[in-house]
C-alpha cells in the first residue's frame, strides 16, 4: 500500500512540473514583445519643414575618437647617466615600449632613432625596460605630446603616459 501512494506522489510531482500537461498561459514569457501592440513613432522637435524650398544642409565633422591616455605611477631609474642628467628633474615620460629584457628595448629604441624620435630607456620598478620618446615637468605638455604622437604615427597609438614617483 505504501509503494502505491508512494509511486502515485512521484507520477504527479513529474506531471505538474512538466511542462507538456501544464496549461498555456496567456503571454510566453514576460520578455516576449506584443505583435498586436501599434510602433512607437518618435520625432524630433524642430525637424519638420514647412517651406517648399530645399534647405542646405551642412555636413559637419565626424568626432574623432578620442581614446583616453594610460597612466600609471613608476619609480624608475635611468639605464643612461647622460640620460639622467638631462631628464632627471622630469616628472611625466611619453612611453612608447615596454620589455622585460634590456636587449628588447634598445633594439626597439634603435627602431625608434630611425624614425626621427630621440628615446630613452627606463628601468621600472615593476622589472620592466621603459622605452620614452619624451619627458616634461608639467602633466598637460606631456598628454599633448601623447596626442601628438597619436596623430603623427597611427601604429603607435597605443602610447602611454609614466608619471615618476
Amino acid at each position: 500500500m505504501k509503494r502505491i501512494v508512494i509511486l502515485l506522489v512521484v507520477v504527479a510531482t513529474v506531471a505538474s512540473s512538466c511542462k507538456i500537461f501544464k496549461q498555456p498561459a496567456q503571454a510566453e514569457s514576460e520578455y516576449t514583445t506584443d505583435t498586436t501592440a501599434p510602433t512607437k513613432v518618435f520625432t524630433v522637435p524642430g525637424t519638420e519643414t514647412t517651406d517648399a524650398q530645399p534647405t542646405a544642409v551642412t555636413k559637419s565633422e565626424p568626432v574623432a575618437d578620442v581614446k583616453p591616455i594610460a597612466v600609471r605611477k613608476e619609480q624608475v631609474s635611468f639605464t643612461n647617466q647622460t640620460d639622467q642628467t638631462a631628464n632627471a628633474g622630469n616628472t611625466f615620460f611619453v612611453i612608447l615600449g615596454s620589455f622585460g629584457q634590456l636587449d628588447n628595448a634598445k633594439n626597439y629604441r634603435t627602431t625608434l632613432i630611425d624614425e626621427g624620435f630621440t628615446p630613452i630607456i627606463l628601468h621600472s620598478e615593476t622589472g620592466y625596460y621603459r622605452v620614452c620618446v619624451n619627458s616634461y615637468k608639467s602633466e598637460s605638455e606631456a598628454r599633448g605630446r601623447v596626442a601628438q604622437v597619436r596623430n603623427a604615427f597611427p601604429k603607435y597609438s597605443d602610447v602611454w603616459l609614466l608619471i615618476k614617483e
